[in-house]
């Protein structure tokens, strides 16, 4: 489905249907708001879906790229990396793949920008290829992508994300791997926001104080170089980047066009999200935020979008890794809803 279209359906879901949705959580045979968050997340999930919400085939995406912006010394990892680890996931050894297979999810792993190629025998796996280019250009000295470009990996994650709903899947968890990608977030993040670098700017794969501040200094450049409208997504997508991140944005706009809850993760995944909030106010409705990152801007990026994280567990590992742990929540949240006993069905006297 195209970018226009997509925009075009998605709308903002009843929220009259909350009221209904509380009072159902109210009937049930524990004292009304005693579960706390996970009666807020049941009432979300109800509402956004429009009845008694399920959470039982998962699918997490984790789209992998590469940045012309680690020519800039950003990253403590060399870009090998990214086809090393996207190797990593095919092969079932990385973090995501663990957390994702304690939750019962289904990883999707798509090749959006990866500049050095992935093993021929790792192709034999489940890997989407959808590689618009080997990697971004350098956002420090000019646009990371063309608007074409942009467009072409919002629409190729789309329909990943479609066919994933297509054959069943109820929630989708999104995530990311791309050395020098928590550059770009940070770009995005105070393009959107309006933040200064600085506050948006930490330290990724764990950067010494020199390239930390090298990172802030970059960002500062990119801004100053691209000067991108906060107000149009597109613009600022294609001004910094970067390929899996407008991946992730397609998955957000499919699946707020389709009703499907997304467990965002962390900082570079929810540097999408204000993106696709950007172009589709309303998909916002589809977004849990499924953590707190240890990055500060990620902070920065909730807060535009008033997102209230549910975990906060100090993780900054990206992959999805903190969306699949929100699965439990989600999944505990649904059955809540759904099994529990009422008063009335129970014979267990109401309050006085």
């Amino acid at each position: 489905m195209s970018i226009n279209r997509l925009r075009e359906a998605i709308t903002a879901p009843d929220e009259g249907a909350a009221v209904a949705a509380r009072r159902h959580l109210d009937a049930l045979t524990k004292p009304p708001g005693s579960l706390g968050r996970l009666e807020d997340l049941a009432v979300r999930l109800a509402v956004l879906r429009g009845g008694a919400p399920r959470v039982e085939q998962p699918v997490v995406f984790v789209f992998a790229g590469d940045h012309g912006i680690v020519a800039e010394g950003v990253s403590a990892y060399p870009q090998t990396v990214t086809a090393q680890m996207v190797e990593n996931f095919l092969a079932g050894g990385a973090a995501i793949n663990v957390l994702a297979r304690q939750a019962g999810a289904r990883v999707v792993v798509a090749d959006f920008g990866v500049a050095m190629p992935v093993l021929p025998n790792a192709e034999a796996h489940d890997l989407a290829r959808v590689r618009i280019a080997p990697g971004t250009a350098n956002m420090a000295v000019g646009p990371a992508m063309s608007h074409a470009q942009a467009i072409a990996a919002i629409e190729a994650g789309a329909a990943l994300a479609e066919d994933a709903a297509e054959r069943g899947a109820d929630l989708f968890a999104i995530g990311e791997m791309g050395i020098g990608n928590t550059t770009a977030a940070s770009a995005i993040t105070a393009a959107v926001t309006g933040a200064a670098p600085d506050d948006v700017t930490g330290r990724g794969t764990g950067v010494d104080d020199a390239t930390w501040r090298r990172k802030i200094d970059v960002v500062g450049r990119a801004l100053a170089i691209n000067r991108p409208d906060p107000r149009e997504g597109l613009a600022v997508l294609a001004a910094l980047g970067g390929f899996e991140i407008a991946g992730l944005v397609g998955v957000i706009l499919a699946a707020a066009a389709r009703r499907v809850p997304v467990a965002v993760d962390g900082f570079i995944a929810t540097s999408a999200a204000l993106v696709a909030v950007t172009l589709a106010p309303a998909a916002r409705h589809a977004l849990f935020a499924a953590h707190r990152s240890a990055e500060p801007g990620h902070a920065v990026a909730l807060r535009h979008l008033a997102l209230e994280p549910y975990l906060d567990l100090g993780l900054r590992l990206g992959e999805g890794t903190g969306a699949a742990l929100f699965i439990h929540l989600a999944r505990a949240a649904a059955r809540i809803y759904g099994e529990m006993a009422t008063f009335k069905s129970a014979g267990v006297d109401g309050r006085l």
